[in-house]
């Protein structure tokens, strides 16, 4: 032991050689994790040197892990040249308490502490899980002055979640940063297990392979396993992103996308809607993005979906009462957000002219899980609240939140006849935007200038909404001001963008990102605002700002005060009784 020196940092121990490389150990699931008792989950140990399995000793709450856990171990003799693993595949913990897992060598002591929880009986028939990506303050804000009107300090109606009985403020930090991106953030949401950035059911080791890192059992797996239920997953951007993905996906990177199209149709969710079309269609197809000739439609289809790619095909099929099991995909891409398909038509509207508002895609897919007597589980994202508040388009972000406002609205008309429903709206992570005052064109000066602040704000003269909740016009003369507060460099116009949405910075001849001429040239008082973001950042980025958590029905009242993000796992499991016996 002369050689050695052990530090202990949370889950991690150092062994800090005299002589030679310092490798860094853990063990997985890290400490202070909560796990629900029944699920399934991986362990993993990992060493800093290369070991014989002989000269591992692994205790379980002090027994011996070759009589405490059940499941096989792997072991790894030097993993990447980084040390000896071994790793224990899909353990369960049927009894609820405190576990504490001790891994010894000759020259190392690591050791975690798990709380494993059980749910007693199950409460709730449904579940409706909204996910405003992105959503933070500023954006229900922005979305209810648009859509309801304010006079007199007084807002003329609210969104369909202000009046929810039940808030609670949400940490979204993972593992390795305070700051989260939807990947990790969205598992959390789905496993109850913090990870890391980029990463979605599964513990970031230092496996080479994005799919052999130690992994966590997801919702969906949970309640295909353990109960009669349907699920459906709902998004506006690409089905194989970050939220969507992480209801189904164990990998490092959520680029994989290939990867979690396949795990879509592998997981047996009953309904399936939204964008990116790319990844279900064979290579050889046009606009393919696969690297293979499996065709993921065909065979959604010979399972028994009926299948949609338009609007008008999912509204049939979601109305036949014959039908189980839908799958629909829109776009290749990312949809269209609710601004250009319904007013300005821009972006790639004329390109798909059909695709479904999230109202009707809830709808829809409410409409067939609910033929089925044992329950659902429906998770839906209103994802391009995020997509737009990245490039600073704050009116393309609100219009989206009137949008989820409006989804919203349909699961509470349901839950009017099916009480035994819990809704929760809350976002994975937050932005930087925030209201100031209110800009008015007809104050003299340079634009600058023309910010109303305090007194001088008044209101903004938007017209009055339509019955969907959206003004038909937003260049108006009397308009908020809305500023975010982490940016690349960019003109600020101060006006929306009614030619697509915002590309407030451009690649530069050296490589970094500058603010883009374009709108200067459209604009000639647009004000330069240099970046406060490090310069190979073109667009906005997540914040660690807490998210806020409505909620309605039974379980609902367990969201309160400061919670983490694993606990909404939590209370979901719980009140649907996954961890029973």
């Amino acid at each position: 032991m002369n050689n050695l020196r052990l530090v202990k940092f949370s889950t991690f121990i150092f062994s800090i050689l005299s002589i030679g490389t310092v490798y860094a150990q853990a063990i997985y699931p890290i400490d202070q994790a909560e796990i629900l008792a029944g699920s399934k989950f991986d362990i993993k140990i990992e060493f800093s040197q290369v070991l014989k399995p002989e000269e591992v000793f692994i205790e379980l709450n002090g027994v011996p892990a070759n009589k405490a856990i059940l499941s096989k171990s792997e072991f790894i003799s030097n993993e990447n040249g980084k040390g000896s693993s071994i790793i224990y595949r899909d353990v369960q913990l049927s009894k609820a308490g405190k576990y504490q897992v001790l891994a010894r060598t000759p020259q190392e002591k690591l050791q975690v502490t798990w709380d494993v929880y059980a749910s007693g009986p199950r409460r709730v028939k449904n579940v409706i899980l909204f996910i405003g990506d992105g959503m933070t303050i500023a954006n229900r804000t922005a979305a209810r002055v648009l859509s309801k009107g304010i006079a007199e300090g007084k807002y003329q109606g609210r969104l369909a979640f202000d009046d929810m009985p039940s808030t609670a403020m949400i940490g979204t930090s993972g593992s390795d940063s305070l700051i989260t991106d939807s990947a990790n953030s969205m598992s959390a949401y789905t496993t109850g297990h913090k990870t890391a950035v980029n990463a979605m059911g599964v513990y970031v080791s230092r496996a080479n392979d994005n799919l052999s890192h130690p992994k966590v059992e997801t919702i969906t797996e949970l309640l295909k396993r353990k109960t009669k239920m349907s699920v459906g997953i709902v998004s506006d951007a690409e089905l194989e992103d970050a939220t969507p993905g992480a209801m189904v996906a164990h990998t490092r990177r959520r680029a994989d996308k290939q990867y979690i199209a396949d795990q879509l149709l592998a997981s047996k969710a009953e309904v399936i809607l939204g964008g990116g079309s790319a990844y279900f269609y064979p290579k050889s197809s046009k606009g393919s993005k696969r690297k293979d000739e499996n065709n993921l439609v065909d065979t959604f289809k010979t399972d028994g979906y009926q299948i949609a790619l338009t609007k008008q095909e999912l509204i049939a099929a979601a109305q036949n009462k014959n039908t189980k099991k839908l799958f629909g995909v829109f776009h290749p891409d990312n949809m269209d957000g609710s601004l250009d398909r319904l007013f300005l038509k821009k972006n790639t509207v004329s390109q798909y002219p059909n695709q479904p508002d999230l109202t009707e895609m809830t709808q829809s897919a409410i409409d067939v899980l609910s033929r089925n007597p044992n329950g659902f589980f429906l998770m839906v994202e209103a994802a391009l609240i995020d997509k737009f508040n990245h490039p600073l388009d704050w009116e393309r972000a609100a219009f989206d939140t009137i949008m989820l406002s409006n989804a919203v609205q349909v699961a509470k008309d349901f839950a009017k006849t099916h009480p035994d429903t819990l809704i929760i709206v809350t976002p994975d992570h937050t932005h930087s935007g925030s209201i100031s005052g209110v800009v008015h064109d007809d104050k003299p000066g340079p634009l600058r200038e023309k910010v109303g602040i305090y007194a001088d704000a008044g209101y903004p003269n938007y017209p009055k909404a339509d019955i969907q909740g959206y003004p038909n016009q937003i260049d108006v003369t009397k308009r908020l001001a809305f500023f975010y507060g982490s940016y690349p460099d960019h003109y600020e116009t101060l006006h929306p963008k009614l030619d697509g949405t915002f590309v407030p910075a451009v690649k530069g001849e050296d490589g970094k990102y500058v603010a883009n001429s374009k709108y200067l040239q459209l604009q000639e008082d647009a004000i330069h605002v240099g970046g406060n973001l490090p310069s190979h950042q073109d667009v906005g980025v997540h914040t660690a700002d807490d998210a806020v958590l409505n909620a309605t029905g039974p379980g609902s009242e367990k969201f309160k005060g400061f919670m983490d993000n694993t606990e909404v796992f939590k209370i979901m499991v719980q009140t649907l009784g996954l961890g029973a016996k």
